[in-house]
């Protein structure tokens, strides 16, 4: 990190100069799409989020105690951006709608159909294989586990800092780490086959 600490730019902040939050917008907006991204898995949506985030950030920035680090008090406002915005689409069903596919009540109307599943053509531009199986196999964890992983091994948080971040014991935050990462070794088990590895 070049440049001044962050509690300078957060009390410069505080005394009238917005120049530093634009400073702390380039320090962290590749961090906070990343983390958004890996929670909500939609592009279009981690780009929304992180707008909310430093909306959220600036209104804030100057009630900031500085009770934790600057990184881990955005990473929190980031977590429970996702949290929110994953609740708001799962009551709304945003994420359901019926298939595409098969017969249509009308019966002169043609038989609908989609493309098939295999990745589109410029798939290798926006992710590799690995990343979209990691992605996938993220989506099908709890959001108790998404974030573990996400934060460390992803993120490469401290155990500290995830135990600040989501408000667990240091011992909480490695257990739920086991198991997750247990976990996200069974989803991809089911995904990936021997042949795929050779």
């Amino acid at each position: 990190m070049t440049g001044p600490p962050d509690n300078e730019l957060v009390e410069r902040f505080k005394s009238g100069d917005r120049r530093a939050f634009d400073e702390i917008v380039r320090r962290y907006q590749h961090r906070v799409f990343t983390l958004a991204m890996r929670w909500m898995g939609d592009e279009q949506i981690a780009s929304e989020v992180a707008q909310d985030v430093f909306i959220a950030l600036f209104r804030s920035l100057a009630n900031f105690r500085g009770d934790a680090q600057l990184s881990t008090w955005i990473y929190r406002v980031v977590v429970n951006h996702c949290k929110n915005r994953r609740q708001y689409r799962r009551r709304r069903k945003m994420s359901r709608h019926e298939p595409l596919e098969g017969d249509r009540p009308d019966d002169e109307a043609p038989r609908r159909q989609i493309a098939g599943e295999g990745p589109m053509p410029d798939a290798s531009v926006h992710q590799s294989d690995a990343e979209r199986l990691i992605q996938e196999a993220l989506e099908q964890m709890d959001e108790d586990q998404r974030a573990i992983i996400v934060l460390r091994d992803i993120e490469d948080l401290s155990y500290e800092e995830i135990s600040e971040l989501l408000e667990l014991p240091r011992g909480t935050v490695k257990s739920r780490l086991h198991r997750a990462r247990a976990q996200l070794a069974r989803i991809l088990g089911r995904k990936v086959q021997a042949p795929d590895v050779m």
